[in-house]
């Protein structure tokens, strides 16, 4: 039986490595096609492999072309928690994600206002998931601290604008210092070295999330094991 999401990002880094979840995501609309032929949940399965604590898989099919199937694959494949990326608006998405066999789902405040976000926060507690709260300001974070958020993710880039802007992981490193006392914290894109790794560990973050970079390495294992070790020099 798979860990927890946060627990097993948490029994990463207790080993001594930076815990990365790659992310499964066929198409940026910042960088395009990630496949290039790829087949994803053979990814998914060399990155487990690899040593992922957790995987994060984009469902969301317009901009960045995932599927629910694509969700249910890799959760029966995969003996790790795996987080559901998507715009969750409603109650019945909660339910469909614990369905497709996720143990995370990722709820974004600048989606959502205060009484959407908490009714979706608590639907998700209630059925067993964990709910990853998405940040990209501090006027995000008060929001996820005043429902409680357990689970924190700092996006460096903007979601609203499909991530398509140039963000880095000084967000994380500005934001970090505040988030709710006691969660868990993931930085999540624009970390493509190592460097970039230790630096939003160094600030704050518990993990960090990483799709495009280990989509765009020659070597994706290799790149994920030098970020999860904090070291290499991949680009």
């Amino acid at each position: 039986m798979s860990l927890y999401f946060s627990e097993a990002l948490i029994t990463k880094k207790q080993a001594g490595f930076i815990p990365v979840i790659p992310d499964i995501k066929c198409f940026s609309p910042r960088e395009g096609d990630l496949l290039r032929g790829r087949e994803p949940l053979q990814m998914a399965r060399l990155l487990a492999d690899a040593g992922a604590p957790a995987l994060s898989v984009v469902t969301e099919p317009r901009s960045f072309g995932g599927s629910l199937k694509l969700l249910e694959q890799v959760a029966a494949a995969i003996k790790l928690p795996v987080l559901r990326k998507d715009f969750i608006t409603s109650p019945d998405e909660v339910k469909i994600t614990r369905d497709c066999g996720a143990k995370a789902l990722l709820l974004i405040c600048a989606l959502l206002d205060y009484s959407r976000l908490l009714e979706l926060y608590e639907e998700a507690l209630k059925i067993g998931l964990e709910p990853l709260v998405e940040v990209h300001n501090r006027e995000d974070l008060i929001l996820a601290g005043k429902i409680g958020a357990q689970l924190v993710g700092i996006n460096n880039r903007n979601i609203l604008e499909l991530e398509t802007d140039s963000g880095t992981v000084a967000t994380t490193e500005m934001l970090a210092d505040c988030k709710p006392p006691g969660s868990v914290l993931i930085s999540e894109s624009s970390i493509r070295t190592p460097a970039e790794a230790q630096a939003a560990f160094r600030a704050g973050a518990d993990a960090v999330l990483v799709g495009t970079a280990i989509w765009q390495a020659e070597d994706p294992r290799e790149c994920y094991l030098a970020l999860s070790g904090g070291t290499g020099d991949y680009p």
